[in-house]
C-alpha cells in the first residue's frame, strides 16, 4: 500500500511540474493562440458559411421541393469534429515535441534516467500534463458548439457530443504517447515535431494502403487506423475496438518511452 501511495505521489508530483511548465511556457501559450484562431475560424465557416448549418438550413426552408430531411446538428458536429482532428494532428506533434528533448537539451535527462523513479512514472506524468492541456483547448470550442447547438429544433442529443469529443481526446491521447517516445530519442525539438507528425500521418492515412491490400492482411493494416476509429466516435458509435486501439497506441508510446530511457539509464551506469 506504501510504495502504491508513493508512485501516485511520484506520478502527480511530475504531472503538476509538467502542466506548470506548459501553463508558464510562451511557446505553448503561442500554440493554444494559433489552435483557437483556426479552429474558431473553421467553426464560423461551419456555422455561417456557405455550405454551413445555417445555410443548409434556410435552403430547405426556401425550397418548394421535397428534400429528404438532414439531422443538420448531427451533421454538423460530425464535420466540425473532422475538422477539429485534422487540425490536431497539426497540433499535437508541436505539443510532444519538447517533453523530452528539452530535458535531453538541458542535461536533466540524465538525471531523471539515473533518479530512483522509474521510467514508467516519470512518462506517465508527463504525458498526463499535455493531455491536461490540450484538454484546456478543447473544452472552450466544445462549450461554443454547446450552445451553438442548445438552439436546435428537435433538441440535440449531447451524448454525441461527448462521445465525439471523448474520442477526440483519446485520439490526442495516443498520438501525444507516441510523440512522447520520439521526443525521447532526440534534443532537437524541431525534429521530434517533424518525426512526430510523419509517424501520426502514416497511421491518419493508412486506411488507404489498407483498400489497396486485399483479404486479412489488409483488414489488420486497416485497424491500425487513426482516422477509422475517430469517425466511428464522431458519428456518434462507442466502439470498443476504437477505444482498444487509442489505449493501445497510449500504452505502446509509454512503453518504448520508457525502454529508450532505460537505454539512457544502462548507458550511464
Amino acid at each position: 500500500m506504501n510504495s502504491l501511495k508513493t508512485v501516485l505521489g511520484n506520478i502527480i508530483a511530475i504531472y503538476r511540474r509538467e502542466l506548470q511548465s506548459y501553463f508558464a511556457s510562451p511557446l505553448a501559450y503561442g500554440i493554444a493562440a494559433v489552435f483557437w484562431l483556426l479552429a474558431g475560424f473553421l467553426l464560423v465557416l461551419t456555422v455561417f458559411g456557405p455550405a454551413g448549418l445555417l445555410s443548409q438550413s434556410a435552403l430547405a426552408d426556401q425550397s418548394g421541393q421535397a428534400v429528404p430531411p438532414i439531422d443538420l446538428p448531427y451533421e454538423f458536429v460530425r464535420f466540425y469534429l473532422g475538422l477539429l482532428g485534422s487540425l490536431s494532428m497539426f497540433v499535437l506533434p508541436m505539443l510532444s515535441m519538447g517533453l523530452y528533448a528539452e530535458e535531453r537539451k538541458q542535461g536533466t535527462l540524465e538525471l531523471l534516467a539515473t533518479s530512483p523513479v522509474t521510467n514508467w512514472v516519470v512518462a506517465l506524468g508527463k504525458l498526463l500534463g499535455v493531455v491536461t492541456f490540450y484538454i484546456t483547448m478543447v473544452l472552450p470550442l466544445m462549450v461554443c458548439e454547446a450552445l451553438i447547438l442548445a438552439a436546435s429544433d428537435p433538441p440535440f442529443k449531447f451524448t454525441i457530443l461527448l462521445l465525439g469529443h471523448g474520442g477526440l481526446i483519446l485520439l490526442a491521447a495516443g498520438v501525444l504517447s507516441l510523440g512522447l517516445f520520439v521526443s525521447s530519442l532526440t534534443e532537437s525539438t524541431v525534429l521530434a515535431a517533424i518525426l512526430t507528425f510523419a509517424l501520426v500521418l502514416v497511421l491518419w492515412v493508412i486506411d488507404g494502403v489498407a483498400s489497396a491490400v486485399p483479404g486479412p492482411v489488409g483488414d489488420a493494416i486497416g485497424h491500425l487506423s487513426l482516422l477509422t476509429h475517430y469517425d466511428d466516435f464522431i458519428q456518434g458509435i462507442l466502439d470498443t475496438s476504437g477505444l482498444v486501439l487509442f489505449l493501445s497506441y497510449v500504452v505502446l508510446g509509454l512503453f518504448l518511452t520508457a525502454q529508450s530511457i532505460e537505454t539512457l539509464r544502462f548507458q550511464r551506469s
